[in-house]
């Protein structure tokens, strides 16, 4: 009697799976072949972003050879800037902000301050890019038109690059020195090149020059 018992427990369970499979069976094996996609889109993913990056150094690399190769004549300056402009149109965010920022150099040092700073205004308004480049951008910016832009929008870009704890904050101090002193607020400039004159957290040649600075402003 047991013997028939489990022959027929046994014929239910096998009926009970075949139902079970008729009824689930697509739906088993469309998930079992989701998930050999999804690992098989995985490592290509992987794989591209790998070759991706590999080609965009690639690119970053040969167009500072170019740079590197360019010296002070227009003309090659302006072929790196263009190989830098390349590079950044097909690379990923690190590279394609570098790539911008080498280029733009480039084109202020060939004095096309004009497409320079159209550049550096990108990278400082990218909200993807990291702020610490975004803040270099704009100080550049600041540095590159400290002579002749309005002292009201150089001291809105620069006032928050000097606030405590920028990596960037001497550098942004002493261009709001500068404009002081652009300016005529000539005790202004003085107090704030003092404390950069001492301040062991300011960069040697930035507190250099505060000194020398300082020196010329009767401080």
């Amino acid at each position: 009697m047991v013997d028939i018992f489990d022959e027929v427990e046994e014929e239910l369970r096998e009926e009970r799976m075949q139902e079970f499979l008729k009824k689930y069976g697509i739906l088993l094996i469309a998930a079992c072949l989701l998930v050999v996609g999804s690992v098989a889109g995985w490592k290509a993913w992987g794989w591209y972003e790998e070759r991706r990056d590999l080609d965009a150094a690639s690119r970053y690399l040969a167009a500072s050879s170019s740079a590197a190769a360019a010296g002070v004549a227009g003309p090659n300056r302006q072929l790196a800037a263009a190989a830098f402009q390349a590079a950044a149109a097909n690379s990923p965010d690190g590279y394609r902000v570098l790539s911008r920022l080498r280029e733009a150099a480039l084109r202020a040092e060939s004095g096309e301050l004009d497409g320079a700073s159209a550049l550096w205004d990108q990278v400082s308004a990218d909200s993807s890019t990291d702020p610490l480049l975004r803040d270099l951008a704009s100080l550049t910016w600041c540095m590159h038109h400290a002579d002749k832009a309005d002292p009201g929008v150089l001291e809105s870009r620069l006032k928050p690059l000097a606030a405590p704890g920028n990596a960037w904050r001497a550098l942004a101090r002493e261009q709001l020195a500068l404009l002081d002193l652009r300016q005529g607020r000539t005790d202004a400039a003085k107090s704030e090149l003092k404390v950069l004159s001492v301040d062991p957290g300011t960069p040697d040649g930035a507190r250099a020059r505060a000194r020398v600075l300082l020196e010329r402003a009767g401080g």
